[in-house]
């Protein structure tokens, strides 16, 4: 088929842009969701009459219950299609909400810190979903693209929303705004829900004489057969540990190891964020071609982990060490929407949902395992290490996503 002939056989871009940007508004929700509380813990702390520790602990319920969630809500995304799925987790979101915003007591929190959780674990077997089902193939590297990007704005706007909310009105004004979002653009999803009914998928055809054998179909459970599902898994839970570290213990290292006034350690994270994002843009345009996918995540993280070496081991200048995480923010951006791809090309067409959850798992995993070694090693002082650790936690990252091209045609065994 000539190109002109497969041009004409795309969806309407209206189309296509429609069912991408309804899905980036929820995947904004998600992560917005995930930074509801932090931002707010200066205030919580008095409110409350708690300890960091234990307004830690209600992220810690939140991630462990969201990880649980992802991996079972596959299933239902299979078995009754992701729309109702996806109203539901919003609803979930909305109403922690507006929970963490009429609690009173730490308890009272808890129990909405895993409503919260089971409302954010939904979001991405639904998204991919409905990524992989509706939209065009030529245009998927570009959807990835603007859903990982949505998921850094979400980041970003949450302490840019609330805090300055909490500031004026409280931090009970802060929880209402955001249940406020939530149910937003539950009500936008909502009205334009026609763009996100999936018709039930058709029974797969029988193979052709020497074909080779598709996934198994039967069981619910078969997926799990898979050796690329695990090495997919696999890949998310290190990319976890390295976002994590990133986030969390990277900036601190940076400022002793180069004297960063607190200022520019607070701007680190924001320049990561906003040049991943952008690195997305151009990774989208990369992801065109599935075959090299690999590659690029190779190459992307690649070049992210030779930054951070700079950083660790380099007498750096103070002023540089933002442009730096930029820098990196924006290589490990390029390998973003490739990234994605290699789910895609391990998911069999029947068990989309599952697959989705059960892969996405290992990030909830991957951020509550970083914190057991490189949250140590910032408390024993060892600056360097956490970001030799970075680099070689990257090029683990690396050699993980070449493993899933590997194993990714690995025969199943025949009951």
């Amino acid at each position: 088929m000539t190109a002109a002939a497969r041009t004409a056989h795309l969806p309407p871009l209206r189309e296509d842009a429609g069912v991408i940007g309804l899905v980036g508004l929820a995947h904004m929700v998600s992560h917005f969701s995930q930074l509801i509380l932090p931002p707010l813990f200066p205030w919580l702390r008095e409110a409350l009459q708690a300890s960091y520790v234990e307004l830690g602990l209600l992220m810690t319920l939140f991630f462990v219950t969201s990880c649980v969630v992802q991996a079972a809500s596959g299933f239902l995304v299979d078995r009754h299609g992701p729309r109702p799925v996806l109203f539901a987790g919003l609803a979930l979101v909305g109403t922690a909400a507006l929970g963490f915003a009429t609690s009173h007591g730490w308890w009272s929190m808890a129990v909405f810190a895993v409503v919260a959780g089971v409302g954010n674990g939904v979001f991405h077997p639904v998204d991919y979903t409905l990524l992989n089902r509706k939209v065009s193939p030529p245009r998927l590297g570009h959807a990835y693209s603007v859903h990982g990007i949505t998921g850094s704005l979400g980041w970003a706007l949450a302490p840019a929303l609330l805090v300055p909310v909490a500031m004026a009105g409280g931090w009970r004004m802060a929880l209402f705004t955001a249940a406020a979002l939530a149910f937003g653009v539950l009500a936008i999803l909502w009205f334009n829900r026609g763009l996100l009914h999936l018709p039930r998928a058709a029974a797969p055809a029988p193979a052709a004489a020497g074909a080779p054998a598709a996934a198994p179909a039967g069981g619910s459970f078969d997926f799990l057969r898979i050796p690329a599902v695990w090495m997919c898994f696999a890949f998310f839970f290190v990319y976890a540990v390295v976002l994590s570290v990133v986030q969390a213990y990277a900036p601190e290292a940076a400022r002793h190891l180069h004297d960063v006034p607190l200022a520019l350690v607070a701007v680190c994270v924001t320049a990561f964020m906003l040049c991943s994002a952008g690195g997305m843009v151009f990774g989208g345009f990369l992801a065109a071609d599935p075959s090299r996918c690999e590659r690029i995540v190779g190459i992307g993280f690649g070049l992210a982990a030779v930054v951070a070496l700079v950083i660790g081991l380099a007498p750096v200048p103070a002023w540089s060490v933002p442009l730096l995480f930029g820098a990196m923010g924006f290589a490990g951006g390029i390998a973003g929407p490739s990234r994605d791809l290699l789910v895609k090309r391990s998911t069999p067409d029947n068990a989309s949902g599952r697959v989705y959850g059960v892969v996405y798992a290992g990030l909830d995993i991957g951020q509550a395992a970083a914190p057991l070694v490189f949250g140590r090693l910032l408390d024993q002082g060892n600056y360097t290490a956490v970001w030799v650790g970075l680099v070689a936690v990257q090029l683990l990252l690396i050699g993980s996503a070449f493993r899933v091209r590997q194993v990714r045609r690995t025969p199943l065994a025949t009951a």
